[in-house]
């Protein structure tokens, strides 16, 4: 597919069918993350992927819980994603990276960072997976794993400390009732809206 109509048709898909996705789809998935820019060239990022109705479960049962929830839940046919990958960060190979001999933030201080580029990566590796989602014909959606729900989920998957989820990727071939999001009402900003060119101005 042209790479402008991969971006033209990039949306968040919120309805699936089961119906699984091929194993070298979704290693081109989950290698294309892989090639995303990273501070340091850290790589800091680590993707936990479950495969099939046994794997996906355990995740819904600690972050979606309750039959009554799922069956009010706007979006019902989000849970038949066959695939779920959840992106995770590490602060900490950042700040070991950066204490490194050609880095040389010996101490590890946080405070070197303007913004957790740890966050930032590990987006960019997510991004090219929603983008060769739909290159493969497949449709995505990202959502948050909300803070009540990191602790059950570390336990159930045995996720180390030093690995932050950022949220949650579902992938599948998209349900014939996918329901829009209604913030799409909003519309998308243009161009002039968005862009300041050589000053920040609002005239």
């Amino acid at each position: 597919m042209d790479f402008q109509e991969v971006v033209r048709r990039r949306r968040m898909v919120r309805s699936f069918e089961p119906a699984p996705i091929p194993a070298a789809v979704l290693e081109r998935i989950l290698a294309n993350g892989l090639h995303a820019p990273s501070a340091g060239f850290t790589q800091g990022f680590a993707f936990l992927v479950l495969e099939g109705e046994e794997q996906t479960e355990r995740f819904w049962s600690v972050t979606f819980a309750g039959e009554e929830r799922r069956r009010t839940f706007a979006y019902p046919r989000l849970f038949d994603a066959p695939v779920l990958v959840i992106p995770l960060s590490s602060k900490e190979a950042y700040l070991d990276r950066y204490a490194e001999e050609d880095k040389g933030v010996y101490d590890r201080r946080e405070s070197f960072w303007p913004v957790p580029y740890w966050h930032i990566d590990t987006g960019f590796a997510t991004m090219l997976m929603l983008l060769t989602a739909v290159d493969e014909g497949l449709g995505a959606l990202f959502f948050g794993i909300f803070p009540e729900h990191l602790g059950p989920f570390r336990s159930e998957f045995g996720v180390p400390d030093a690995f932050t989820p950022i949220g949650a990727l579902a992938l599948g071939y998209p349900g014939g009732d996918d329901a829009r999001s209604p913030s799409l009402a909003r519309g998308r900003k243009s161009l002039d809206e968005v862009v300041h060119r050589g000053n920040w101005s609002t005239t």
